[in-house]
């Protein structure tokens, strides 16, 4: 009876002791003391505009470009932060998503979505024909983006930069950004062919994404 006290004092110490351990050992310690950040958890990755993982260089645009994944889900396109189109904008759809944007603001010119599968590739033409020098074109397919091509709608995209648009066919996922007049071939292109042996879904192969930063083009001064 006598030993009733200090046995029951040490067990509650080794109690004490050992939930403290234990919670060291789930919770991270430091000092003794549990992390604060390791309760809460990490912090996220910081994202820059438009979901970058690094900021754009001055004088340049944030952009990124997602193609549409088969039938079901639409395509985007954002640019500094703001998504020109998406189907959450209620603004694209089959065929060819093209927005155009001012290359020295930034700012959105017009963004409208031509149907390449029955739909009529004058209306592309005649989008793109009268662009000014430096409009910056942004495209992302959805669906099918080439059963309507022709070789004079292939050349003029190519005029753009694009060196996929002699080869896009049907229901590939194709993505690009590109510019009126510029002097060399974009870097700004990605193609993914429809094939049965690599599509991801059944008969469209995967949704292709495009990111990164554009050079703002600047005002010829006289």
């Amino acid at each position: 009876m006598r030993l009733a006290g200090p046995v029951r004092i040490i067990v509650v110490i080794l109690t004490v002791g050992l939930t403290w351990i234990l919670a060291g050992i789930m919770l991270g310690t430091q000092n003794g003391f549990p992390r604060v950040q390791q309760i809460l958890g990490d912090p996220r990755p910081r994202r820059y505009k438009c979901g970058l993982p690094q900021p754009c260089p001055d004088k340049h645009l944030a952009f990124r470009v997602v193609s549409g994944a088969a039938n079901v889900i639409g395509p985007k396109i954002c640019l500094e932060d703001k998504m020109l189109m998406s189907s959450v904008q209620n603004n694209v759809g089959r065929g060819l998503n093209i927005a155009l944007v001012n290359g020295v603001n930034g700012e959105l010119i017009e963004a409208k979505c031509f149907d390449m599968w029955e739909g009529d590739v004058s209306q592309l033409m005649n989008f793109l024909r009268p662009l000014h020098e430096g409009t910056l074109v942004l495209l992302a397919s959805y669906d099918d983006p080439a059963t309507k091509m022709t070789e004079d709608a292939r050349k003029l995209i190519g005029e753009l930069g694009s060196t996929s648009s002699k080869d896009v066919a049907f229901r590939d996922s194709w993505v690009f950004v590109g510019a009126k007049g510029v002097q060399d071939k974009s870097p700004f292109e990605q193609l993914i062919k429809n094939s049965k042996s690599t599509n991801k879904y059944e008969g469209w192969p995967e949704a292709v994404e495009l990111e990164g930063c554009v050079p703002q083009r600047t005002l010829d001064l006289e």
